[in-house]
């Protein structure tokens, strides 16, 4: 395993003509959110910050070293990390500005190969192959790579390289700083591992650090003895598709020996776009709910039309206040980006739901995805369909009017030149404007002031 010790500093490591195995960098930013944040104030330097939802039911998103010292980490609740920091500064989540940064961060990695894989906002993996000609060998261009990001970004990031992206994921987080009662102690920065040393950086991490061990699947690793990647290595592989399943177990074994042989892939097709919200207070009845269903699926559709696509199935999820959750869904006919179906389909799948008990959390998205100019009109020729669309989404739909395409496309042009918040459904004007539901905002749950209809602070022009 090759740190930053390893060669002369900026120079490469090897002759750039020689064999390149490992050529897949992951790289990963440095508390990101929180990184941002004591950026844009400098007050915040050296302070347990969280960065999240302060209320009751926010979630902790990210925190600095200063706050991981007490335990605090991402996706813990915020009662939980204010129990352990009670000195820790919340501070709500500012999506947009994350990603404004992450735009800059992903022109840097651009400019070294045009193969780069985003995952989220803050990390991203890399393949260098077609680059080590011009930039030298792999080491070296992870090592430019940080410090370019530092330079001109004044953040920090921890890069690994690797052979596979499961060994360079794992060098990455093998790089990152560590939190301890005096502070941060730096990491490697940069770790390589080399082909020969594979199995041993690999086998002794903790099973968990595998992709797709979760908890239930590391419960029931757990009651077989297998803590780490060792030890899973040395279950046979039909004993593993017996204890978890046919080809999670396949998959298993072979991330267990270092085996992963996707690739790094430029352009991703989505799968599904959603948003979601939960509440500061449970809501009893579907009036209430309404206006968050118009928001979301207002919101879901905006972004469909920004990529150009179009999508079949509505899906509402609702999550009561005892924390069970459920789903439902409608695929229409034909595809569509269009608001006033989404709305009316969420809308009536929400009606079909009793929920008196109270909703914690409600949410709408939009899958089966198909790459298309524009929405199309809602078709209600249905053929072996138990539930039409016309019996879905009559009460809220009125169709046969050519004008509504032209309508909502007059919005869309009006929203892209002077913001989201230019113009939206009737629905979604309050006391405090229009509330519109912008990608990011209450993401990690409600701020602890937030008692009213939901918004979020509009980003700068």
């Amino acid at each position: 395993m090759t740190g930053p010790g390893s060669g002369a500093p900026g120079r490469p490591a090897e002759e750039p003509d020689a064999p390149q195995p490992c050529t897949v960098l992951h790289l990963d930013m440095d508390a990101f959110f929180a990184a941002v944040e004591v950026l844009d104030d400098p007050q915040l330097a050296g302070q347990p910050v969280v960065v999240g939802g302060s209320g009751n039911r926010g979630v902790v998103a990210s925190c600095t070293y200063e706050a991981r010292a007490f335990g605090v980490h991402s996706a813990m609740s915020s009662v939980e990390a204010r129990r352990r920091c009670p000195h820790a500064l919340f501070v709500s989540g500012r999506y947009w500005r994350y990603a404004e940064v992450s735009a800059q961060l992903h022109e840097i990695l651009r400019s070294y190969t045009p193969v780069v894989e985003p995952i989220g906002l803050d990390e991203a993996f890399l393949d260098v192959s077609g680059a080590v000609r011009l930039l030298g060998p792999p080491l070296h261009i992870a090592r430019r790579l940080r410090a370019q990001v530092r330079d001109e970004l004044s953040l920090d990031c921890s890069v690994g390289v690797a052979r596979t992206k499961l060994l360079a994921k794992l060098a990455s987080e093998a790089a990152k700083p560590t939190a301890g009662p005096a502070g941060p102690r730096p990491g490697a920065g940069v770790v390589m591992v080399e082909p020969a040393e594979e199995l041993a950086f690999l086998h002794p991490l903790p099973v968990r650090a595998l992709w797709g061990v979760g908890p239930a699947t590391a419960t029931r690793l757990a009651g077989v003895g297998v803590t780490t990647v060792a030890d899973l290595a040395a279950v046979p592989e039909d004993t593993l598709c017996r204890l978890v399943g046919t080809a999670h177990g396949r998959h298993l074994a072979r991330l267990a020996m270092g085996d992963d042989a996707r690739p790094v892939e430029s352009e991703r097709k989505a799968k599904s776009v959603g948003h979601e919200e939960t509440f500061a207070s449970d809501l009893h009845d579907h009036s209430a709910l309404h206006a968050h269903a118009v928001r979301m699926a207002d919101a879901v559709c905006e972004r469909l039309r920004e990529a150009g696509l179009r999508a079949r199935t509505v899906t509402v999820k609702i999550r009561f206040g005892d924390f069970s959750t459920i789903t439902r869904s409608h695929s229409l006919v034909t595809a569509t980006a269009s608001p006033r179906v989404v709305r009316a389909v969420s809308i009536a799948l929400l009606e079909g739901v009793d929920v008196g008990a109270g909703v914690r959390l409600f949410g709408v998205s939009a899958s089966a995805i198909d790459a298309g100019p524009s929405a199309e009109q809602l078709s209600f020729v249905v053929e072996d369909s138990e539930r039409s669309d016309r019996e879905l989404v009559q009460p809220q739909l009125r169709t046969g009017d050519p004008s509504w395409d032209e309508l909502e496309a007059a919005l869309a042009a009006v929203r892209a030149r002077y913001g989201q918040a230019a113009v939206a459904p009737a629905a979604l004007a309050g006391r405090l404007g229009l509330s519109v539901k912008r990608r990011g905002d209450t993401q990690w749950g409600p701020d602890a002031e937030v008692t009213g209809e939901s918004g979020s602070p509009a980003p700068p022009p």
